[in-house]
């Protein structure tokens, strides 16, 4: 029998031996997973440092009274006050603007020069809450020279 007389039902073979050719044609499939979640946890770890360094600035420093007027009443947590900030950004301070640029700009040099060592101790980690922050932390004395003089800078 060539059919399969019940309806909706579709044979699982020509599927996977489609997908097996896809796999075969590109070699480095798993190597543009990995980087693609490298990226995005790097990406997570500078919004972890800017977050940090963003969390002393609420209470003072130039964009204390920007959070209060605009963000007094949204719950810390999650990036909350960061998204908050972000919704009102043309009507921040100007120095509160320049301070959040700066913070921005820290954390990016960082992602840079901290690459290789969050790739080869936090490895494993889930991106997200400060957790790759805390492993770099927690490993400072092993970090490459770069990296220690960026992730001293951005604190």
């Amino acid at each position: 029998m060539g059919f399969f007389p019940c309806r909706g039902y579709h044979p699982v073979y020509p599927v996977q031996r489609s997908r097996a050719r896809v796999v075969d044609q590109d070699p480095g499939g798993t190597m543009s997973i990995r980087k693609a979640f490298v990226t995005m946890a790097f990406a997570l770890f500078a919004a972890g440092v800017a977050a940090d360094a963003g969390a002393q600035q609420r209470s003072e420093g130039p964009c204390a009274a920007d959070v209060k007027k605009f963000c007094g009443d949204v719950k810390p947590g999650r990036g909350a006050i960061a998204k908050c900030m972000k919704a009102h950004e043309a009507e921040l301070s100007p120095a509160c603007r320049e301070s959040a640029k700066a913070r921005a700009e820290k954390a990016e040099r960082v992602r840079e020069e901290c690459k290789a060592d969050a790739e080869k101790f936090c490895k494993g980690i889930a991106p997200g809450g400060g957790r790759i922050l805390s492993c770099l932390k927690s490993r400072q004395q092993e970090l490459q020279p770069a990296c220690a003089v960026e992730f001293k800078r951005a604190k």
